[in-house]
């Protein structure tokens, strides 16, 4: 499998060229050259397999001989060490909770499935290492500093907005220590994002051998396809149109979502349930890709203005905007509303979400009125706990700490805070 740049003024790339590089030189995302549909059979059958064996079949297409099978299912095992679980919230809707991992939040997977990538292709290399830079809006980072901890070869530097993020997200990523590094930004998660994009492109920082862990890395990004399958196993039974509604921010989950659809997987629509950050949902009303700078939610990890993964879902429709709009729409709510959601999914179903879940419940509410034999399936991307101080006065309860959380919260933070680019140029150098 070769990768091209969506800007199509680079070479194309293997697999392990793309992981290593994240960007391609002329500041383009890396797509695959071709996406090959799952022969029927598989779909046919697909209840019989376990979670491992489906993530197998999905992702080999992209990997292709750069590792050996055995050392693919290897990852893979490895990877998906925890359950998706598909839970009824009310009659034809369901959370399917991504949250079960490590660090709680859906990006584990990507997150485990490229440092072990990146640790593979490191494994005969004795002196020189890879540094992995991160931008996050509140999960990513915490993901990638759990993912990538102790990884031989390879350290990591995570940017994240000062004031921006939960307090557990926050002691996520600043309390590891070893080879995680945390940078606290004076501004938003689009400032954090366009530095890491900047020092790509510095020649003068080459010899640092650079990736990104943002889901612009295809490593980070292909495999979110995954819970999507797993999502179709739990519901095939059913033989209804599946719709899927996934709380957006840098459009890569929802993107690995498109993916398996083209793949073959029977979705019927997706739902890209944004926040008050609404570049998406005002080009699928008025033609016009305008992003905004960011604003401050309550659903951080959405507060992105420009998503870099929305370029790769215009690919896969040949930029043809009316056919995109047979199988997506987007929808944007307020916090108000969002916080409304919440209490209503509690009293109603005795269901908890977190900001982004209900967010993207919402969305799955406002399009299934469009699909009436339709069933739903709204992704929750992280443990309400992470959003404690948003969830426990919206719903009158008290949250329990589960054992991932607890191991980070009597923790010292550390962080070197920072400005501008020349700042974080000097960190790394």
């Amino acid at each position: 499998m070769k990768y091209y740049s969506l800007n199509h003024n680079a070479a194309n790339v293997s697999f392990q060229e793309a992981v290593i590089q994240g960007l391609a030189s002329d500041k383009g995302l890396y797509f695959p050259e071709t996406i090959t549909p799952l022969p029927q059979e598989f779909f046919d059958t697909i209840e019989n397999l376990s979670n491992e064996e489906i993530a197998f079949e999905a992702i080999r297409q992209f990997v292709g001989d750069e590792i050996p099978e055995d050392k693919l299912k290897e990852i893979i095992a490895d990877t998906l060490c925890f359950e998706f679980p598909v839970v009824e919230v009310e009659n034809g809707i369901y959370s399917l909770e991504l949250f079960h991992g490590p660090t709680m939040a859906f990006k584990d997977v990507g997150a485990r499935f490229m440092s072990r990538c990146l640790g593979y292709f490191n494994k005969d290399k004795k002196d020189s290492k890879n540094t992995v830079l991160v931008a996050t809006s509140g999960d990513t980072g915490g993901a990638v500093a759990s993912g990538f901890l102790g990884v031989k070869g390879v350290e990591v530097i995570i940017l994240y907005p000062s004031g921006k993020v939960s307090d557990i997200q926050e002691r996520q990523l600043t309390t590891l220590g070893q080879n995680i590094s945390a940078l606290e930004v004076d501004g938003f998660f689009d400032d954090c994002q366009d530095m890491v994009k900047k020092a790509f492109l510095d020649e003068s920082l080459k010899h640092h051998n650079l990736t990104s862990a943002n889901s612009i890395n295809i490593a980070r990004w292909l495999p979110q396809m995954f819970y999507f399958f797993f999502a179709y196993k739990a519901l095939k039974k059913q033989n209804k149109p599946l719709i899927f509604s996934c709380p957006s921010g840098n459009f890569g989950n929802i993107c690995a979502g498109i993916i398996a659809k083209k793949m073959g997987l029977p979705v019927a629509h997706f739902v890209a349930s944004t926040n008050v950050n609404d570049t998406v949902p005002r080009f699928l009303e008025n033609g016009v890709y305008d992003p905004k700078p960011s604003v401050a939610t309550i659903s951080n990890a959405m507060d992105v203005g420009n998503p870099s993964n929305f370029i790769r879902i215009q690919e896969m429709y040949q930029n043809d905007l009316e056919e995109f709009k047979k199988d997506f729409s987007s929808f944007t709510f307020s916090d108000v509303a969002t916080l409304e959601a919440m209490k209503s999914i509690y009293n109603k179903n005795g269901y908890i979400a977190e900001p982004h879940g209900a967010v993207g419940y919402l969305g799955l509410k406002r399009e299934l009125q469009n699909h009436s034999n339709a069933i739903g399936i709204f992704l929750e991307t992280a443990h309400p706990i992470k959003f404690l101080d948003t969830v426990e006065p919206t719903l009158n309860v008290k949250l329990p700490i589960p054992k991932q959380i607890e191991s980070v919260l009597g923790k010292d933070k550390v962080s070197t805070k920072i400005k501008t680019y020349e700042e974080f140029k000097a960190f790394l150098r």
